[in-house]
């Protein structure tokens, strides 16, 4: 929205680049947060070019124990008051959980869960105190059932986003400021190709991160508590099927439905 600042963090790619096209049409500052300085610099010259809007880049790579602090700390010595906190950056893997590599699924631990929860306690006081801003922590549609089988790192961290989304909202219920869980479904983003879903029967209807974008903004700006996006009609079955479900049975389906096809 017009003079408010959104941080957008994954900003680079995907939904996070498009919550930024959206929040800048709308005459809204950014400030953008991705490892790839390049991306987020060509991101920053099209929309300060395209909207007459300033946009502030901060690399880094949340993976990095410290890196919410030190975006934290950058953004209060550069003067921003940050109206919009937009966690958006995440990944997944895929495989068998004793079998990838540790080092992935810390560094996914570290994005998904610790840099969200640490970006989310460091500018929450400064929205309190103003009694005035929007979160707006992206999740998954994989919060919704009870584990993933061959990613198992990757459901267990959005379960928890979804979970600490919620309960911070419930304690603002007096207050101005708002809490928004995104929850997309199959997307066409950087992340399926990278985490190998994109071969998986999960991914065969992929929606347009542009609509999940929109899907999220716009339930954020109205301070909706939980937002799904991107599902088909007989996902949203599937999706209300699951407490009618036997956990072991639902387990199979969605190991299945996340295996790699061998050609």
């Amino acid at each position: 929205m017009k003079n408010k600042t959104a941080l957008i963090t994954g900003a680079s790619s995907g939904i996070g680049k498009e919550l930024a096209h959206i929040h800048a049409s709308k005459g809204g500052s950014l400030v953008l947060v991705a490892r790839r300085e390049g991306k987020l610099n060509a991101i920053k010259d099209e929309l300060e070019k395209a909207y007459g809007i300033q946009v502030t880049v901060i690399a880094k790579d949340l993976s990095i124990p410290g890196a919410a602090e030190e975006i934290y700390s950058e953004v209060k010595q550069s003067g921003i008051e940050v109206n919009y906190l937009i966690n958006n950056a995440g990944f997944g893997g895929h495989g068998k959980f004793h079998e990838r590599e540790w080092e992935q699924d810390l560094a996914m631990i570290n994005v998904n869960v610790v840099a969200l929860t640490a970006l989310t306690r460091l500018f929450l006081p400064d929205f309190a105190k103003r009694n005035e801003g929007k979160i707006l922590n992206v999740s998954s549609t994989a919060a919704l059932v009870p584990a993933g089988p061959l990613q198992a790192v990757y459901y267990a961290t959005k379960a928890y986003v979804t979970s600490f989304s919620n309960a911070i909202a419930e304690e603002l219920h007096d207050t101005n400021v708002t809490v928004t869980t995104l929850m997309p479904g199959a997307t066409e983003t950087e992340f399926g190709q990278t985490s190998g879903m994109d071969k998986t029967e999960l991914f065969n209807k992929a929606v347009t991160a542009r609509s999940v974008a929109e899907d999220g903004y716009n339930a954020m700006l109205k301070g909706k508590l939980d937002i799904v996006s991107g599902l088909t009609a007989s996902q949203r079955i599937q999706i209300a099927a699951i407490p009618l479900t036997p956990k072991k049975m639902l387990l199979t389906t969605i190991r299945k439905m996340q295996e790699i096809p061998v050609n």
